[in-house]
């Protein structure tokens, strides 16, 4: 893979971006009867990547869906470390694959006025995900009964998530250019 300067930029600053909200995020607990809910505003970031790859005509520094895939990675692995929360690499991983393959397809099929729908589909998926790897680490298949609280939360939250980046990239892509 190549990548220009700005390009190299751009992708280390919303990793960056993507993990002090991350961090932000982990040290808040939620007031809900379910271990280890959080709002995905982390999310956010990932979505205004891939909607942002989603350009008819592509120039050599335009982000691509393999570039928003591997920010998402980076924030990720590096989230884990930074929290000192291992043993949550393998539920983020879990539920931000499934998620992300989830938001690159839907992305195909949506506008960028549509975005939150995206942000729910993903979030629904994430939660998905990390039921799975939580039935699969504890052992414990009764973990699925938080699975509906945890996709009501998700659809609310992802839209959320969702409107963040649609509204940041509307705003973006509204502002002048220089050259």
């Amino acid at each position: 893979m190549r990548f220009s300067v700005k390009k190299l930029t751009l992708m280390a600053v919303l990793t960056a971006v993507a993990l002090i909200v991350f961090v932000i995020e982990a040290q808040i607990p939620l007031p809900v009867p379910v271990p280890g809910a959080k709002l995905g505003l982390a999310n956010a970031v990932t979505l205004f990547a891939l909607f942002g790859s989603n350009k008819k005509q592509r120039g050599p520094d335009d982000m691509t869906t393999s570039d928003a895939f591997f920010i998402l990675i980076c924030r990720i692995i590096l989230g884990a470390l930074f929290t000192g929360r291992i043993i949550a690499f393998v539920y983020s991983i879990t539920g931000g694959l499934l998620a992300f393959a989830a938001q690159a397809t839907v992305s195909k099929f949506v506008t960028n006025k549509q975005i939150w729908a995206c942000g729910a589909v993903g979030a629904v998926f994430h939660n998905i995900g990390q039921i799975v790897a939580a039935v699969f680490v504890t052992g414990t298949p009764a973990i699925v009964a938080f699975l509906p609280q945890l996709i009501i939360m998700g659809i609310v939250t992802g839209i959320v998530t969702g409107l963040i980046a649609q509204f940041s990239l509307a705003r973006i892509n509204s502002a002048p250019r220089s050259k």
